[in-house]
């Protein structure tokens, strides 16, 4: 199944990618090789999904306060 997702930014997709693979090795969830993520368990779909989402947020902080 593919994505439909659009990225707003599309420079922004090696940034996203490199955040992937930080949360997946943050919490140790092995990256599926071929991309494909139906074989990861729901619990950590959704620990690397709160993760991620974690990150952005801090991320977004930072820049609105000017860090």
């Amino acid at each position: 199944m593919a994505s439909n997702n659009q990225l707003v930014v599309p420079q922004a997709r090696a940034a996203l990618q490199s955040l992937k693979v930080e949360a997946a090795q943050s919490l140790g969830v092995q990256i599926p090789a071929d991309g494909y993520y139906g074989n990861v368990t729901s619990r950590d779909a959704g620990s690397l999904g709160g993760y991620i989402t974690k990150k952005l947020v801090q991320i977004a902080e930072q820049q609105l306060s000017g860090r």
